[in-house]
């Protein structure tokens, strides 16, 4: 197979691409390890900056982020026993937050992808890339016990940090600066009522807490 441009990982940012790339009129496909209902179902974060609404729109997918996601205009700060509200709107010329979930995000993603009959090759296994310091780029995989190979004039890694992607570059060509926190983060999912319209952020003796809503 052959393509202008090779993506690996379906996530939120290679479904993206996919499709911004396929309103430009660029050709692509993307290659993920794991099933649609895989990713679909991965829970991440979901605030949404106002640069990231505008690209989703550009996208031609925020119909239904638009019709239930919340748009927050400040948030709180909890400390010492106060609770004060910080105007984000009123020191950005208006711009806010968007709380939507990525699971939901995704399912829009996919299914505008689908509806323009995109190249998604899911349950890829053994996916390596090639000559990707190069002129023609490759994926390897293998699928249904055979090894496939696409050709690409440029290759996107949009797998994450532990992706293959990262992986395969050469460590003298990273740099890396890292800062490591002595925390830990946990967080619980409440099916109850949300404690406030907006997020709240609290510093207590015990430690740090980010309360939100529902989403």
């Amino acid at each position: 197979m052959r393509t202008q441009v090779g993506i690996i990982g379906a996530g939120p940012s290679g479904m993206l691409l996919s499709q911004l790339l396929d309103l430009a009129g660029i050709d692509n496909i993307v290659v993920e390890r794991r099933s649609r209902a895989y990713v679909e179902g991965r829970i991440r974060a979901g605030v949404l900056e106002p640069g990231t609404v505008e690209l989703i729109d550009r996208a031609g997918v925020g119909e239904r982020m638009h019709a239930e996601g919340l748009v927050h205009t400040g948030f709180a700060i909890a400390f010492a026993g106060r609770r004060e509200r910080i105007n984000l709107s009123a020191s950005t010329n208006g711009s806010a937050v968007t709380v939507y979930g990525q699971t939901e995000l995704q399912k829009d993603l996919f299914d505008a992808r689908e509806a323009m009959n995109a190249n998604i090759i899911f349950e890829a296994e053994s996916v390596s890339i090639h000559d990707f310091d190069g002129s023609s780029p490759k994926i390897r995989y293998h699928r249904n016990g055979r090894e496939q190979q696409i050709e690409c004039e440029f290759l996107a890694g949009c797998d994450g940090f532990h992706g293959i992607c990262r992986q395969s570059i050469p460590s003298h060509a990273i740099k890396e600066f890292t800062q490591v926190y002595p925390f830990g983060w946990l967080g619980v999912l409440a099916d109850v009522p949300p404690v406030s319209d907006e997020l709240i952020y609290a510093n207590h003796e015990r430690g740090f807490c980010l309360c939100s809503m529902r989403s």
